[in-house]
């Protein structure tokens, strides 16, 4: 797809994908998913102001690039499911002082899946996901940049320091994968064979909202705004096959996690604990493995702290992206804090 087919007006085609009136908002974008949003529809809705396109891997990546061009790199990577807007709430904050990079992963957000030479569509795996990020730096002649991942996006994160020390300054992650877990229901349900045959076809908004829910510490902070992103980007054309395809290799019992041992970059892990997608207890877990990690653990809130209080993050991004560490700039931790092991630094607080 290039950039003009992007920023064009829909194609008479485009009735396929969104039809008009009572049945588009039962059938099509609103209640089952019966019809997928064209991405030219999609990027008229959520292209942002600094929305660009790079060819990564024989498609066009949607990113953006803020704040200063002389500032120190900084790479915002999303988790599953979500796409660069998850990092909105954290980007005045970053942008002030760092010149920040956040992408859309495939098959998510408006960059969607990618394809080979002949259409079809492109199982994402780890080892995919590798050549992918490896690439995207390579794309934007990025030699080294300071990492943040949520998720998904954290597994990425940490294993891109891991294999290439000398490209990540520093390394934040927040609820990120990576530990042998059992997969979040919303996810697990792409394992059934009817779910992966259905879906692309009907897939009820309401799963997806639960789903939105389900990440949030409190599911009342969700504005509906959010909520219809994340469906509609469920709902865009190939989405849902693709992530049919990517959810049966989603092995996180495969991954080396003895290789966080490699990782010499400063680490800052930040969870939340009302984290119903990955155990908190995993937030431990990369603490002790990490040999310069610092552990912050924000009671109340979910899988996605960034969106949910994203002045509060926002604050402990930036103390540690310029060298303090959260615990020099609080008072000890909370009484009811686990202590950390494995000489990791951990402070607990509750959400602004």
């Amino acid at each position: 797809m290039s950039r003009a087919a992007l920023a064009r007006p829909a194609a008479p085609s485009d009735a396929l994908a969104a039809p008009p009136g009572a049945l588009a908002r039962w059938f099509g974008q609103g209640r089952v998913g019966l019809f997928s949003l064209a991405r030219e529809t999609l990027a008229r809705r959520y292209a942002l102001p600094a929305s660009r396109w790079l060819p990564v891997m024989d498609t066009l990546v949607h990113y953006t690039e803020e704040g200063p061009a002389d500032g120190e790199p900084l790479v915002l990577i999303h988790g599953f499911g979500a796409s660069l807007h998850t990092w909105e709430g954290v980007m005045p904050a970053l942008t002030a002082r760092y010149r920040v990079l956040r992408l859309d992963l495939p098959p998510f957000g408006l960059t969607g899946p990618l394809r080979d030479t002949r259409g079809r569509i492109v199982t994402m795996d780890v080892d995919r996901y590798r050549a992918f990020i490896d690439a995207f730096f390579a794309a934007l002649k990025l030699p080294r940049a300071s990492v943040i991942g949520n998720s998904l996006g954290g597994l990425i994160a940490w294993d891109l320091a891991a294999r290439h020390p000398h490209r990540v300054d520093k390394l934040v992650l927040i609820d990120a994968a990576g530990f042998p877990m059992k997969l979040p229901i919303y996810i697990g349900l792409f394992n059934h064979a009817p779910v992966r045959w259905s879906a692309p076809w009907v897939l009820p908004e309401c799963i997806i909202r639960a789903a939105t829910r389900d990440v949030y510490g409190n599911a009342r902070r969700v504005p509906e705004a959010t909520f219809r992103r994340y469906v509609d980007f469920f709902y865009a054309e190939g989405a849902r096959e693709a992530i049919g395809r990517m959810v049966p290799r989603l092995d996180f019992d495969a991954l080396d996690t003895a290789r966080l041992a490699r990782i010499g970059s400063p680490t800052l892990v930040l969870w939340g604990e009302r984290d119903r997608w990955i155990p908190p207890a995993h937030a431990q877990a990369f603490a002790a493995q990490i040999p310069d990690a610092t552990l912050v653990r924000y009671a109340g809130l979910g899988h996605i702290p960034m969106e949910e209080d994203p002045r509060r993050v926002g604050a402990d991004l930036l103390a540690f992206l310029a060298g303090k560490t959260a615990a020099a700039r609080r008072a000890a931790p909370a009484a009811d804090a686990t202590p950390a092991t494995a000489g990791a630094t951990e402070t607990t607080g509750e959400p602004s």
